[in-house]
Order: C-alpha cells, then sequence, then structure tokens
C-alpha cells in the first residue's frame, strides 16, 4: 500500500508540473522522460538508474540488462550518425538504459507473478523515480525563475553577516588554491547523485538474494529532500551570492542582474536589505541548500559501512561543503538550513520505517520548529542579527548542534543492543 500511494503521488506530482512547465512554453517532465527514450537524451542519471533496477536481478540478468542497454544506444548513435542528426554535447547515451528499465516494467507485469512481481516492480520504479526525480527538479527550477520575480538574497546577506560572511571567505581561499582545486571541488559538486546511487548499491546489494528491499535506504531520503526542498524555493526565493553580488553589475560581464560587483573580494556592507528583482531565468534554489542537505544524507548512510565508505562519505560531506561556499553558490546561513532540513527529513523517514515513538516525533516536531525558526529569522531579523554577529552567530550554530545532537541521541537510542550470550554454568560431573 505504501509503495501503490507513494507511485500514485509521484504521478499527480509529475502531472502537476507537467502542467505548470507547459504554462511557460517548456516540456514537462513527463514529456520529457518520453522524448528521451527515441531522442537524444539530456545528461542525467539514466544509467544510474539502470544501477539501482538491477539491485533486484541476479548477476547474469544484470549483464544482459547493461549489454542490451548499452547495444541500444550503439544502434541509436549509428542512426543519428547516419541520418546526419546532430545533437548537444553530452546527450548521446541513455536511451537504452530508459528502455530496458521500460522493458523490465512489461516483464513484471505479463511474466512474473506474486511477489517476485511486486520486487521486480519495486526495482523498476526505483530506478524510475531516481530519473523522473533530476526531470521534475528541472521543472521547479524553471517553475521558481518564472513565478518569483523578486528574491531575498539582501536579507540572507545581511543575516549571514552573523557568520562573518564564509562565502567572501571561502571563495577567495578556493580562487587561491588554483586550477586543481577548483577542478575537485567541480567535480565533487556535479557528481553528487553519482556518490549517492554509489551508497545506494552497497546499501542494496543483499535485495537480489534475500528477494526484499531494506526497510531504510539513501534512495529514499535523496528523493524526499528533493521533493520538499523546492517548495521551500517557492517560499523563500534566493538566487545566491555569486549571482547577487558576483562580478557584472560594474559592467565587466557575468550576471547582469547583480545588485553589486563585491562577490568575493569586497566584504559586503551592512545596509537595511529589501527586495530585489532578478531575471526570468535564474533559478532561485538556495535557501535551503539541498546540496548541503544531500551530503549530509550521504554522510549519515556511510556510517555503518566499511571505512573506505565512512571516509568517502566524510570527504564527500566536506568538498562539498566548501565547493557551495566556494563556488559562492550559497551563503553560511543556507547550509545551516541544510543540515537541519536533512537531518529533519531522515528522522521523519525511520521514523516512519520503525513506528513512531515519542523520541521520534519530539525529534522531528524539534527540527521543523528549528527549520522554522532559522527561516523567519533571515527574513525578519537580519539587521539584528548582522548588528549582533557575535551572539547571533553563537545562536545559529547552537541551533544546528541542538538537531545534531538530539539526532544522533535519538537514533543511538533505536539502535538494537547486543544481547550478550548467557554461557552454561558447568555441571558436576556424576561420580
Amino acid at each position: 500500500m505504501l509503495w501503490g500511494a507513494t507511485g500514485v503521488a509521484a504521478l499527480g506530482l509529475l502531472v502537476a508540473l507537467e502542467i505548470a512547465a507547459r504554462r511557460y512554453g517548456q516540456p514537462g517532465p513527463v514529456a520529457d522522460q518520453l522524448k528521451g527514450a527515441i531522442f537524444a537524451p539530456k545528461p542525467g542519471p539514466l544509467y544510474g538508474g539502470l544501477a539501482l533496477m538491477s539491485v533486484v536481478l541476479t548477476w547474469p540478468q544484470r549483464i544482459i540488462a547493461v549489454g542490451a542497454a548499452i547495444g541500444m544506444d550503439g544502434v541509436l548513435l549509428l542512426v543519428r550518425w547516419a541520418a546526419g542528426v546532430k545533437v548537444a554535447d553530452g546527450h548521446f547515451f541513455g536511451n537504452g538504459a530508459l528502455l530496458v528499465m521500460l522493458g523490465y516494467a512489461v516483464i513484471a507485469v505479463t511474466r512474473r507473478t506474486g511477489r517476485e512481481r511486486v520486487l521486480l516492480l519495486k526495482g523498476v520504479g526505483l530506478g524510475l523515480l531516481l530519473v523522473a526525480g533530476r526531470k521534475s527538479g528541472d521543472a521547479w527550477l524553471l517553475i521558481t525563475s518564472k513565478t518569483r520575480p523578486e528574491v531575498l538574497d539582501q536579507y540572507v546577506a545581511t543575516a549571514d553577516h552573523a557568520l562573518g560572511n564564509p562565502s567572501w571567505l571561502a571563495g577567495r581561499m578556493l580562487q587561491a588554491t588554483g586550477p586543481i582545486g577548483i577542478n575537485i571541488l567541480d567535480v565533487v559538486y556535479a557528481k553528487l547523485a553519482v556518490a549517492a546511487i554509489v551508497v545506494a548499491l552497497y546499501q542494496l546489494r543483499h535485495v537480489a538474494v534475500e528477494r526484499r528491499f531494506p526497510r531504510h535506504h539513501l534512495v529514499r531520503t535523496f528523493l524526499v529532500i528533493g521533493l520538499l526542498g523546492p517548495g521551500i524555493y517557492m517560499i523563500f526565493p534566493v538566487v545566491g551570492p555569486v549571482f547577487a553580488y558576483g562580478p557584472g553589475a560594474s559592467g565587466t560581464g557575468g550576471p547582469e542582474w547583480a545588485a553589486a560587483d563585491l562577490w568575493p573580494h569586497t566584504p559586503l556592507p551592512i545596509t537595511m536589505p529589501q527586495l530585489m528583482s532578478y531575471d526570468g531565468i535564474t533559478p532561485r534554489n538556495c535557501m535551503p541548500s539541498l546540496h548541503t542537505a544531500w551530503a549530509v544524507a550521504i554522510f549519515i548512510h556511510t556510517r555503518k559501512g566499511p571505512p573506505i565508505l565512512r571516509f568517502a562519505g566524510a570527504f564527500w560531506l566536506i568538498a562539498t561543503l566548501a565547493a557551495t561556499l566556494g563556488f559562492g553558490y550559497h551563503y553560511g546561513v543556507d547550509l545551516i538550513a541544510g543540515v537541519v532540513f536533512a537531518l529533519t527529513v531522515e528522522a521523519a523517514l525511520r521514523s516512519l520505517d520503525r513506528g513512531w515513538d515519542r523520541r521520534g516525533i519530539q525529534l522531528v516536531v524539534y527540527g521543523t520548529a528549528v527549520f522554522a525558526a532559522l527561516l523567519v529569522s533571515y527574513r525578519y531579523l537580519p539587521m539584528e542579527m548582522a548588528g549582533h554577529q557575535e551572539v547571533s552567530g553563537s545562536l545559529l550554530i547552537l541551533a544546528m548542534t541542538s538537531v545534531i545532537y538530539g539526532y544522533v541521541r535519538t537514533t543511538r537510542l533505536w539502535e538494537p543492543k547486543a544481547v550478550a550470550v548467557r554461557q552454561p554454568e558447568p555441571q558436576p560431573e556424576p561420580v
């Protein structure tokens, strides 16, 4: 019933996003997905979705599925080349992966029964949800840029004084590292979904043998964060420091709508913030930082893995935080909101799986209240935060730390405790 309800809700959201995108003259996620079955697909996690679907298959079936996907992509590539069809860079492969997933959906309905049908449909649904999540995200970003002509960057930038304007500092530090540091962080930032897929494949590695999915895994958290986050973008539209205060305001090129040419070398002056008009193209996708939220989710879900996976999860979190600030995509307060948001979503999903109890309800309510308080303070108390940096900055860090502490303390109580095996007492030997 839960999977069915999730499928219906996802379909309803896709249809709503399709209608909304069509109003602005752009294809929505449904049309984009159907188009990707034949025409050159946009870069996206199509083969990542196939990899997730394959967790329900045996190794011979996986080899056949991947081989079929690559073969179909090769044939379509040759057909386009023969027909003289030009495609954009990076749009060469992916049709085969999507067609294989759709093919397995048909196999599940027509050739499987009972639990095997349900398991295969779950695998197909998991793969298609990952792809649909990317398409839905693109539609959401378009909607934010078209429906929110004014942004709150001046409010957030003023509130960010409480943390010492970390994006300005990180931007200068990143530029000082030269091309090596920039290229490394660029790969980390761009390949966050790939890291999530690797972690998810490790968590789901036993599905084909046990013939069931674990109660909770990273993909669920990833998708829920991506589902809820854009709704907050609509409530709190922000474009980010590199767009709001980056190069270009003085006529040197770059964002033409920037309020000033300050980032990252000139400290931001403390002035009374106001709503700022911005273009109809740039997504309002800063508050909260979903890249931070996703990196936190990866970090959490790697804690029980082998040492190399734990190290990779920690590295990806640290590098993602550095990239979001260093490239000027986010303010420091965005990251704090992203951490609280991720922990609250993770706590809610874990509580849903194990059954709601008092500790779980308290944690989710507290995380939600802290997150709401952060947004309210950024919007209505930025001048007070900038004027009392030591106090307000400490309170922000304390609020985030309290949610982290509450999550760690609560989840540790949820962990099953090892029961010591009682050793049998020595018995006297019969005489």
